[in-house]
């Protein structure tokens, strides 16, 4: 088992260079990178070059001079929108955000910070990656832990009840439910969600807004407890509607699967009670793929099932991060999330095979090729 973590381990390297690469290349091809993204603050509100990029207006800049309006030259015509500009302004800027090198070099330079976990600043918040990150974990956390975890207390059982009494009106009732909870987006049930409870139209019950109330520091333990789940009530609920249903169908099938094997039927043919023919023989080997699946789901929900939610909630989370940082194009902020999560992704899928292991230690992965 320690050769296969090891091989595993080293294959990471590639894997996750190759992904940077990609996504370095086509982020850079894409039109309204951040030098365009400064052009365009600059020209469309007409303030002179000396608020710093990433803070407000009032902040400095390395930028110290009014553009000057001058003759295209070659600099300017690179970037949508700087035509008119002195070319030594624009050339100040591309050495602000680190343009003036090629892009080869920048990429060297970035994976070699990154080796060391050295993130850099947000182009346009004027803060490092790592504390962005940091403060907007915690949402996105409850988001995936709670989400996950409803998602699995809720799928397992319904999808073991529902292999036993398969072909019955239970079976055919909560397939109905399996079906539309499939097929309505996570979204959507969110949007109706606010409609309904969160003072739309019809009730205001729950918070439209945050994870915790303004003053959730002044109150007490049980207090704070209380308004932490009264604010993600409804962002959880829209989240699990979406996420139960395959995993209910997949738990179903995996039963299904097993309870015609031979060795079922030689334990009932031994006099064993169904209950225990379906724990003591069928569990283990049925959920397998579905527990060792744990930490992908997880991930899954994590980074990508959360970002509609929050923005629909306005909850400060990583999606939210993400999104913004992707339609600023905040280098910085993408780069050094990608690789933080995609990282985060291939140990959590080394993980997931190893539990495999764990949950039926006849599963030997020495024996096979990575």
């Amino acid at each position: 088992m320690f050769a296969y973590v090891l091989r595993r381990l080293m294959l990471m390297v590639p894997t996750l260079l190759g992904i940077m690469i990609v996504n370095f290349i086509i982020v850079q091809a894409a039109p309204g990178g951040p030098v365009e993204q400064m052009i365009a603050q600059v020209q469309g509100l007409g303030v002179e070059a000396t608020a710093r990029v990433g803070g407000g207006a009032g902040s400095e800049t390395g930028v110290s001079q009014k553009p000057a309006k001058t003759g295209s030259g070659e600099t300017s015509g690179k970037y949508r929108g700087a035509q008119g500009l002195d070319p030594a302004f624009i050339k100040e800027i591309e050495k602000q955000f680190g343009f003036d090198k090629p892009m080869h070099e920048r990429f060297f330079l970035m994976m070699g910070n990154y080796l060391t976990f050295d993130f850099g600043e947000s182009f346009f918040r004027d803060q490092k990656v790592v504390d962005l990150v940091i403060d907007k974990m915690p949402v996105s956390i409850s988001l995936g832990l709670w989400t996950t975890l409803l998602v699995y207390l809720i799928s397992i059982p319904l999808g073991i009840a529902k292999a036993v009494r398969d072909g019955s009106k239970f079976d055919a009732a909560t397939s109905a439910v399996v079906v539309i909870g499939n097929a309505i987006p996570g979204f959507l049930f969110a949007i109706l969600l606010i409609v309904l409870f969160a003072g739309g139209r019809y009730f205001d019950w729950f918070p439209l807004r945050g994870l915790v109330s303004e003053d959730w520091e002044t109150l007490a333990w049980p207090a704070r407890i209380a308004d932490y789940f009264w604010h993600i009530t409804l962002p959880i609920v829209s989240m699990v509607i979406g996420g139960f249903a395959s995993l209910t169908m997949l738990t179903k099938n995996s039963f299904m699967e097993e309870i015609n094997k031979q060795y079922v039927l030689t334990a009932r043919a031994k006099g064993l009670s169904e209950r225990r023919v379906l724990y003591g023989h069928i569990f283990r080997n049925a959920m397998l793929i579905v527990i060792a699946g744990f930490p992908s789901a997880f991930i899954g929900i994590l980074f990508t099932g959360s970002m509609l939610t929050e923005i629909i909630f306005s909850l400060d989370g990583l999606g939210l991060l993400g999104f913004e940082a992707l339609i600023k194009r905040d280098y910085p902020v993408m780069f050094g999330t990608l690789y933080v999560f995609t990282l985060l992704g291939l140990v959590l899928g080394l993980i997931g095979d190893l539990m495999y292991h764990v949950i039926d230690p006849r599963i030997d992965f020495e024996k096979r090729e990575v």
